[in-house]
């Protein structure tokens, strides 16, 4: 029987929102989709506010130095987190934090990719469940898509398929095996710099969107629906964090 910590390779297993202002984003987050949260001890008397919901934790929010622009990154599972930072750095990404082990959590690093996106990688100590349903989907927004093919297919052995969404306008989907494990697409007009988007699941996406708003965010592309897919909503919390809503009409 395979177990999670193996099956979990090459998947988005956990997410992290980098902001100087960790309360007022717990607080967004737990108005907006009540989401609770409970503390990891780090070393050196830190705190680390894991994201608790439906009975396991999907996420955290790390201790960041003071003028970092608040974003959220995404650790992809991998077997061992020296040997593919070493296969990045060959392939043209920059390290931006160094290999480092949190005791009784695992290894991890910090890499930028050739265009820019910043992604982590997470190699667990133990195969204690993944969490579910709270982020769906990651999304690549790139300069070079045809690079990002190449540079993650050497870094996470990911293919990729193209899918003419009309008007010209092309989807990548990652695979990892015969199951997808992220998207990308072109910046396009999009005023930002190549970056991973994640996508959280909401029950009523219009209404979620709206309460963005209520609550100090800003709703950057409103509600729109993918035929077959989703509907779908680009927001960005109160300290200036983007992410995506999505609910499944499948």
């Amino acid at each position: 029987m395979s177990s999670e910590i193996s099956t979990g390779v090459g998947k988005f297993v956990w997410h992290e929102h980098a902001s100087s202002d960790q309360e007022y984003a717990q607080q967004f987050y737990g108005r907006l989709l009540g989401w609770e949260f409970e503390a990891l001890s780090l070393v050196g008397d830190s705190d680390y506010p894991m994201i608790s919901t439906g009975g396991q934790t999907h996420g955290g929010f790390p201790p960041v130095p003071d003028g970092t622009p608040p974003h959220w990154i995404g650790n992809v599972q991998v077997e061992s987190v020296e040997a593919t930072v070493e296969k990045a750095k060959a392939a043209g990404a920059t390290v931006i934090v160094e290999p480092v082990h949190f005791p009784e959590v695992g290894r991890y690093a910090l890499i930028g990719d050739p265009q820019g996106a910043d992604i982590a990688v997470f190699q667990p100590d133990s195969d204690g469940p993944m969490g579910r349903g709270v982020f769906v989907w990651d999304e690549l927004v790139t300069s070079d898509v045809e690079g990002a093919k190449a540079f993650y297919g050497e870094v996470f052995g990911w293919t990729a398929s193209d899918s003419d969404m009309g008007g010209g306008f092309i989807y990548t989907v990652f695979k990892r095996g015969e199951d997808d494990a992220a998207g990308a697409m072109a910046l396009g007009e999009i005023q930002a710099p190549p970056h991973w988007l994640p996508y959280l699941a909401a029950p009523d996406i219009d209404a979620t969107a709206a309460r963005v708003g209520e609550l100090g965010g800003m709703v950057i592309r409103e509600p729109w629906d993918v035929e077959g897919v989703g509907r779908l909503a680009i927001v960005q919390d109160p300290t200036g964090a983007v992410f995506g809503l999505f609910k499944s009409r499948m």
